[in-house]
């Protein structure tokens, strides 16, 4: 499936002005040039949250939004802190990336590839879904959780929980243990997905590496990640890069596989607000689009205190993000949840469903779902995010309007957002699944209906 072109061709431009860019030091980038900046453009484009409405229809709004990220990413340009340089460009270069970008992609392969393509406001077609619990497992549990999650009906594409032990052994970023463990992360999710009868899926991979070297240990077409597979190359918070971080950009493209930019602007830091946030998931998109060849972005934007994104200072944040991108380029973005509360329990199932609800109807794709704030070992499953995904897919194909998502989006706050500060951790995979089988203990399915059929009454039509 080729003739796909990402922006990797300006990639030695970049690399060069990595090292060659205005000095500065690191400890004045954010609070003399980020933070200033930023405030300035939310000042000047009248950008202003309503915590009323988590997910607003104000379309000159997000096209303001988009402006303000355009110029945020031009002024500030990125940090590399090796280098103590800022890798620059120009409205002439944003401009020409965002003409040659591609809408649409198709992704994994054979009998299981998937066109991935550009969504708008209230589009009628579903999101394409990546699942993924983002947490860490037990080594014994990897295998099983590959299954449980690769036997859900509506993936799209699949990013498994990360190890912390290989053989036995911890994983110690940059030293032989983490390649060690990175070939059995991939391992552990193409024995699974083949048993599955999934071969050609398409897999973001792999969580395991933290280094370059753990990442670039495991390109492989045979056995390993596959170029109809993604790799992330991660940003550091705000705006910052390295060199490790590069040599992956450059890897990731002069090996064939897709690039995605995976970023986690911080509610209560640098960005600020609400409004910095959405400020900054746009120039985020740009940054992942011109500096790393990125043919998707992925963001996880978070609170300082909580660690989550499924309260309405973020939601409002995503909402208009998405809303901005959609309606200004033609990008691919996944909205990746984080939420307070642990499996098994109703808080989880309404947090995600809430997040997926207003990701959708704002444009985006979704990558579900980070539990219990994406901290403790073991804790995330599969149900959580199946029904943030049947979320997705309903309210896509409803054709539902923002108005109709914002009343539904207080409803399920109503249930869950008090209790953001004081979520239960919920239980572990293995309590909540028969680990043999990979399925759901009948427990946690009852719950999971019980949950799918109250949102069902705030107006959800479900398609199965």
């Amino acid at each position: 499936m080729g003739g796909t072109m990402t922006t990797a061709y300006r990639v030695w431009e970049m690399m060069e002005r990595s090292k060659t860019g205005p000095h500065i030091e690191e400890d004045d980038f954010l609070p003399k040039l980020f933070t200033p900046t930023l405030k300035k453009l939310i000042t000047k484009y009248e950008i202003k949250f309503d915590p009323e409405t988590p997910l607003p229809s104000d379309d000159a709004m997000a096209d303001r939004i988009w402006q303000a990220g355009w110029d945020l990413f031009r002024k500030v340009g990125i940090y590399n802190t090796d280098s103590h340089r800022i890798i620059q460009v120009s409205d002439e270069e944003i401009k020409e990336a965002l003409y040659v970008a591609k809408d649409r992609y198709w992704v994994g392969a054979g009998k299981d590839a998937k066109l991935w393509k550009h969504r708008q406001v209230e589009d009628t077609e579903p999101p394409f879904c990546i699942y993924s619990p983002d947490i860490t497992v037990d080594e014994h549990l990897h295998h099983s959780m590959c299954a449980a999650y690769l036997k859900e009906p509506l993936l799209d594409g699949f990013c498994a929980p990360i190890l912390e032990n290989a053989v036995g052994q911890l994983i110690e970023s940059g030293g032989p243990t983490e390649i060690n463990g990175c070939i059995q992360h991939i391992y552990n999710m193409r024995a699974a997905a083949r048993q599955l009868g999934r071969p050609g899926t398409f897999f973001v991979a792999v969580g395991t590496a933290e280094h370059d070297s753990g990442q670039i240990a495991v390109s492989d077409n045979e056995w390993g990640v596959r170029t109809t597979d993604s790799r992330l190359v991660g940003t550091l918070t705000e705006f910052k890069t390295a060199n490790t971080l590069l040599n992956r950009s450059v890897h990731y493209a002069q090996y064939g596989c897709y690039t995605g930019n995976l970023t986690g602007p911080i509610y209560g830091g640098w960005c600020g607000g609400s409004e910095g946030i959405a400020v900054t998931l746009v120039a985020y998109s740009l940054n992942g689009l011109l500096i790393h060849g990125a043919m998707f972005n992925q963001h996880f934007p978070f609170h300082l205190n909580w660690g989550s994104n499924t309260t309405r200072e973020l939601l409002w944040s995503i909402a208009m993000a998405g809303q901005a991108m959609a309606r200004n380029s033609k990008l691919l973005y996944t909205s990746n949840g984080f939420a307070n509360a642990g499996p098994m329990t109703e808080m989880l199932f309404y947090e995600t469903a809430c997040h997926a609800l207003v990701s959708t109807v704002s444009g985006w794709h979704l990558w579900e779902m980070a539990s219990t704030r994406n901290k403790y070992r073991n804790r995330a499953t599969p149900m959580e995010a199946r029904l943030g995904v049947e979320v997705g897919h309903a309210v896509a194909n409803m054709g539902m309007k923002r108005e109709q998502a914002n009343e539904i989006a207080l409803k399920m706050l109503a249930t869950y957002e008090d209790e953001a500060a004081t979520a239960s951790k919920g239980k572990e995979y293995q309590e909540c699944y028969d680990v043999q089988k990979a399925l759901p203990t009948p427990e946690h399915y009852d719950m999971y209906r019980r949950v799918k059929d109250e949102i069902a009454d705030m107006g959800v039509e479900f398609p199965f």
